[in-house]
């Protein structure tokens, strides 16, 4: 009996907010602490990035409404992050240094898994020859990774 009772006063309060559960302590907190708005100055930002940290780091003794504020509060710092910190496109030259390193192989290796030669890769790193389809083509098999991350933007 007492189950019902408790199920219809949890049906009413939602019924009060339109069908929206009402936020606990814990998520009014966070968001006094870090209000869920656009983020206006590097202060606010530096604050939104320290909160997004500590809420990471509880990983998965974080609770739904802290996962849920999390999210909410990436997404604006994102947007900040796209306003004040573009991110200008990679030319393929770049892409493909990036892959070599994080990959943790070398030219070598790369030519060797791609039927390219050393010197061509060498070429292409230096800038002093483009990326053709040929290229493309091995360099995504190779990587793993769909053509496009070759192609200059």
């Amino acid at each position: 009996m007492a189950t019902r009772a408790k199920k219809r006063q949890g049906r009413r309060a939602t019924a009060k907010t339109g069908g929206v559960p009402r936020a606990n302590d814990e998520y009014l907190d966070l968001f006094r602490d870090c209000p869920l708005r656009f983020i206006r100055s590097e202060e606010e930002y530096d604050h939104a990035i320290a909160t997004l940290y500590r809420l990471s780091d509880r990983g998965s003794h974080r609770t739904p409404e802290e996962t849920e504020f999390l999210l909410a509060l990436a997404m604006f710092v994102e947007k900040y992050e796209d306003e004040h910190y573009p991110i200008p496109p990679a030319s393929g030259a770049e892409m493909l240094e990036f892959l070599i390193e994080t990959h943790s192989v070398t030219q070598s290796d790369v030519a060797a898994g791609t039927g390219l030669s050393v010197s061509t890769i060498s070429e292409i790193l230096a800038g002093k020859r483009k990326l053709n389809l040929k290229h493309i083509e091995a360099l995504a098999r190779f990587f793993k990774v769909k053509p496009a991350v070759f192609l200059d933007h």
